[in-house]
């Protein structure tokens, strides 16, 4: 449990180490120990700026919070090491398993109390942990996830990019972001309503109405997958003219949402 009180936090940068690569981000700590966990990932061409206001939000509720640049997830601004061409949902999935480790060694945090977070992209990398995880996962949230991702590579046509699925170019021109064949490989095969299934604790999911890149089914289909499942409970929320990425305030209505599914 977490106070609903607001707490002062310190701001504190932070690196940790996948496959011989740093991952760079932003520790948002109060004062305290034995402190819940909570980790919160950007989405797809974004960067930890994007979404470090959750990250402040979370550390004023209690929790050491973190936020940070996936390699090679990033257009611009990212601080991580990495290459756009090299990286996929997978990829970030290793990245997010490798700040989870980091966070669950440090002094003054809980290991057995850890919250993830995503949005978009993120959020669809988010779950996809939650679910190899399992019980170490205390909570889930989803923020418009991008549960759409292995669908588009399966039509040919992600964001900006358009090729063939069956003949995949070595580069892929997706509008400022340059990827590579994995991103597209990775996740042609996978069927995303299985996989997050595994997941066996709460979670909320906030996804807006008006939508034009995850369409709001995927959300809906996600919680009745998460309802389906035996233990934890879900809870969907739909934003009335909530877009891709939330307006100030749209945004105000998920953060109401994510205290109130938080703080209990």
């Amino acid at each position: 449990m977490v106070s609903s009180k607001n707490k002062k936090y310190q701001k504190l940068s932070f690196a940790c180490q996948r496959d011989g690569l740093t991952l760079r981000g932003t520790e948002y700590r109060p004062k305290g120990d034995h402190l819940p966990i909570a980790i919160v990932c950007h989405g797809f061409m974004a960067n930890q700026k994007t979404v470090q206001h959750y990250a402040k939000m979370l550390a004023r509720l209690g929790y050491a919070a973190y936020c940070f640049d996936f390699s090679g997830g990033c257009v611009m601004m990212g601080k991580s090491d990495g290459r756009t061409t090299d990286m996929s949902v997978m990829t970030e999935c290793k990245d997010l398993k490798a700040v989870v480790d980091y966070a669950k060694m440090l002094p003054y945090t809980n290991a057995e109390d850890i919250t993830l977070m995503g949005c978009s992209q993120g959020g669809f990398v988010s779950a996809l942990v939650a679910s190899d995880l399992k019980q170490q996962v205390k909570k889930l949230v989803l923020f418009y996830p991008a549960l759409c991702i292995p669908d588009d590579a399966r039509a040919g046509k992600m964001m900006f990019a358009k090729f063939d699925p069956k003949n995949l170019p070595d580069v892929i021109n997706c509008g400022p972001m340059k990827l590579g064949k994995c991103y597209v490989s990775d996740v042609l095969d996978v069927d995303p309503f299985a996989e997050i299934k595994g997941y066996t604790g709460d979670v909320l999911i906030v996804h807006g109405t008006a939508d034009k890149i995850v369409h709001t089914s995927y959300a809906k289909r996600a919680y009745e997958t998460y309802l389906s499942r035996e233990t934890g409970t879900v809870k969907l929320r739909l934003i009335d003219g909530g877009g891709h990425m939330f307006s100030k305030k749209h945004d105000l209505l998920a953060m109401d949402e994510l205290n109130q599914f938080l703080v209990k």
